[in-house]
């Protein structure tokens, strides 16, 4: 899901910072954990853009889309940050959902394979 857009604006991130340890002990985070992301071996996760958001001002908009302001200073920000953890909240159910589906239509495709093999 990460593309290289988003890890652009990452690597940006992390110079504005002065490198990976300086972001990753602004941040609270293991320096791997901002290796990881930034060498594309692991995903850009929502625990990272929150904490990027949340505890050093960078615009979600910004972080996300590449679109509007880089740091966000205005008081809608919070707002903003919150609407987006909703957001995500919202995507989280409809996976678990989507999953749950595929599990049914799984089990309902094997009981008819079944049945079709005891009627012929």
């Amino acid at each position: 899901m990460t593309d290289d857009a988003i890890v652009k604006r990452m690597k940006v991130i992390v110079k504005d910072h002065g490198g990976q340890l300086a972001l990753a002990n602004a941040i609270g985070v293991d320096q791997g954990f901002i290796s990881k992301i930034v060498n594309q071996k692991q995903e850009m996760s929502y625990y990272l853009i929150r904490k990027l958001c949340f505890q050093l001002k960078y615009s979600p908009e910004w972080l996300i889309l590449g679109t509007g302001d880089k740091k966000i200073s205005k008081p809608e920000s919070a707002k903003l940050i919150t609407e987006i953890q909703m957001l995500r909240t919202e995507v989280d159910i409809l996976h678990a959902r989507m999953r749950a589906y595929e599990l049914e239509l799984k089990e309902i495709r094997d009981n008819g394979f079944n049945s079709q093999q005891k009627a012929g």
